[in-house]
């Protein structure tokens, strides 16, 4: 009997101290390309490039591209270019 309660009690103070220490998750990102976490980041107003002998209109869209394990949204970056007259 007398071993039956210290394992009983050995397992609810085990209980305790597994449930007290949760992780909380924290996400650090060093890519521009990407955000975790809040609102739809604005699109960014198309600009033009010199590329030589042409330009490139380039214009940045932004989509949510998934969730991460505890809901917050995924948002991801694209770049768009297309051919246009330099001047």
């Amino acid at each position: 009997m007398p071993s039956r309660l210290i394992a009983y009690a050995f397992g609810g103070i085990l209980l305790c101290a597994c449930a007290s220490q949760t992780i909380v998750p924290s996400y650090v990102n060093n890519n521009p390309d990407l955000q975790v976490g809040g609102e739809r980041p604005t699109d960014g107003m198309p600009r033009t490039e010199s590329a030589g002998s042409f330009c490139l209109e380039v214009s940045d869209k932004w989509h949510q591209d998934g969730r991460t394990p505890d809901g917050q949204p995924l948002w991801a970056k694209d770049t768009f270019r297309r051919v246009v007259p330099c001047g």
